[in-house]
């Protein structure tokens, strides 16, 4: 400092105080501070303390990753649309009634590509008074197709079909006319009423015939299983063995087996054996010779 000796022994008068007022200043300015407080500054505000003018940014939390789980044995995963190649059911099962799938309208486009077998089919079922929905192509593996498959809801004579039935239109056509020309005027005859519904037990299904690897008929649209006939007067039909004294029941059934023979070239019912106790199972299987299967 200027005009300020420290430790001159030969100090005046006028020096003393002013030298006492400094270094009274210096040792108070010297008490304010400590090592720590040069060291490490206090931040403003506190780690770990959100404020309304200093927020702390949250993180976001580590995305978790999902770690897919194996289902569990004892627990049978449904299977639809993507179901693969023959099952392994009974010939006909009623239990099977619309093969659990998803059954899409045909498209337009590929409506037009349609050969002209198909186009001339449906021409006929036109004619027969068939109701029927073009579906997309069905295609489940192996022998289990329909390349043009038609949904029929309805028959000749406002006879519905319940439910639906999945064919191909050759065998549509095939049961159309049978229906038509055989068993609506056999009904008529022994009843003297028409045919209101015919109830189905299976038409299109992917499956094998029991006891055999043989895909079956029905993997293709080529069959369909008729469990009862509703009448118009609202009487049922049950296609099992009558009773000894249904003799008009007794008549139609025999009908429709002995009939049915000159439309189809399968027909089984009841009688047959266990698996067609309850209903008549009609297809257009090809055989050599022509040979038909009755009974």
């Amino acid at each position: 400092m200027v005009g300020i000796r420290v430790g001159n022994p030969v100090a005046t008068p006028l020096h003393a105080p002013l030298r006492r007022v400094v270094v009274a200043a210096t040792l108070l300015a010297l008490s304010a501070c400590s090592v720590s407080d040069v060291m490490s500054p206090r931040p403003s505000v506190d780690i770990g303390v959100q404020t309304a003018a200093v927020p702390v940014p949250q993180l976001a939390p580590a995305p978790t990753v999902p770690v897919p789980q194996a289902p569990s044995p004892s627990v049978s995963t449904p299977t639809s649309d993507n179901a693969r190649g023959l099952q392994a059911l009974v010939s006909s099962n009623p239990m099977m009634v619309s093969y659990p799938r998803v059954t899409l309208p045909r498209s337009e486009s590929a409506s037009r590509a349609m050969p002209a077998e198909e186009i001339a089919c449906r021409r006929r079922l036109k004619r027969l008074g068939v109701k029927y929905q073009d579906l997309e192509p069905i295609n489940d593996g192996g022998a289990c197709r329909i390349d043009w498959p038609v949904k029929v809801s309805g028959l000749s004579g406002n006879i519905d079909m319940a439910p639906a039935a999945t064919l191909n239109c050759q065998m549509a056509e095939t049961f159309a006319r049978w229906t038509k020309n055989e068993l609506a005027p056999a009904a008529r005859k022994r009843y003297l009423t028409g045919i209101g519904k015919i109830r189905q037990g299976s038409s299109y299904s992917c499956r094998r015939i029991a006891g055999t690897s043989v895909a079956s008929e029905h993997s293709k649209g080529n069959a369909l299983d008729v469990m009862s006939i509703e009448l118009k007067n609202g009487r049922e039909i049950d296609v099992r063995k009558p009773g000894f004294f249904a003799f008009r029941e007794r008549g139609l059934l025999n009908s429709v087996r002995a009939e049915g023979c000159d439309y189809f070239t399968t027909v089984l019912g009841p009688g047959y054996n266990y698996d067609h106790r309850d209903h008549f199972h009609f297809d257009l299987k090809g055989r050599r010779n022509g040979y038909r299967a009755c009974k």
